[in-house]
């Protein structure tokens, strides 16, 4: 019985110079399903910043039928962990954490940011994290990866309690309504997700405020490529090394500044 093998794209590529077709190959890429305004669903159709900027760049892959499917976070990484999935947005740079993981080129940069509600902020000084936050119940979103072991260290020697839930707004509702002190967070996402809380929130229901006590360190956005199951994806180096040049292009003529523009106009 012959075996089944893989045309390489530079091979396609050629035999199609002279005048055969290539078939353009089945890519899928699962997007963050509850990041908004970088990756989420809206009215069953995948949107954001993010999935924008991928979407673009596969436009410039014809060799490639990129298509683009939501997937809870957690989810999503687990099937990068086995295989099971070939390509996820958007990963930070985590390489010891996730060995079965390699990174694109960065995408874009995110602010993390501390937030804690009112009740917190009145009764204890927060200058300086994570020593001020001893004791307190921090929220996560699920999946999400808050540092190097060293911080993981330190979180549990001062008693930090990490709480994990789907989803910035359920984080935030959760900040808002008391059931956690703290919540960990990028700074445009929890923006952008506090503004539709306020305007949906029903008049009368008690929310407390909540402000920004710590700038962490910026941490970059990344398309995540599984390591695992080699065989069953034989086209990965190719696709990575043009879906970086295609990222490095739009950098250099502004066309992730623009996705960027267009995503935060009111």
């Amino acid at each position: 019985m012959p075996r089944p093998f893989f045309l390489p794209v530079a091979l396609c590529l050629s035999i199609f110079a002279t005048g055969a077709a290539c078939a353009a190959s089945p890519v899928l890429i699962y997007g963050d399903d509850d990041y908004p305004p970088y990756s989420y669903v809206e009215n069953g159709q995948l949107k954001g910043i993010y999935t924008e900027i991928v979407r673009e760049a596969a436009q410039a892959m014809p060799q490639y039928q990129v298509q683009l499917r939501p997937v809870p976070w957690k989810r999503g990484v687990l099937m990068l962990q086995t295989g099971e999935a070939f390509a996820l947005y958007p990963p930070y740079l985590w390489r010891d954490e996730r060995p079965y993981m390699r990174y694109s080129v960065p995408l874009l940069m995110e602010q993390m940011v501390v937030f804690c509600n009112q009740e917190v902020v009145a009764r204890r000084k927060l200058e300086h994290w994570p020593a001020d936050y001893g004791g307190l119940h921090i929220g996560i979103n699920a999946g999400f990866l808050l540092g190097d072991a060293g911080l993981t260290q330190a979180l549990r020697s001062g008693k930090v309690v990490l709480d994990a839930a789907k989803g910035t707004r359920t984080n935030l509702l959760k900040l808002m309504r008391g059931r956690i002190d703290c919540y960990v967070s990028d700074r445009l996402s929890a923006q952008w997700e506090l503004q539709r809380i306020r305007r949906d929130r029903q008049a009368g229901t008690p929310m407390q405020a909540i402000h920004e006590t710590a700038q962490l360190a910026s941490q970059q956005g990344y398309m995540g490529f599984t390591l695992r199951q080699p065989g069953k994806y034989p086209y990965r180096d190719d696709f990575i090394d043009q879906f970086n040049a295609a990222i490095v292009r739009m950098q250099n003529n502004g066309a992730i500044r623009r996705i960027l523009e267009r995503a935060l106009q009111p």
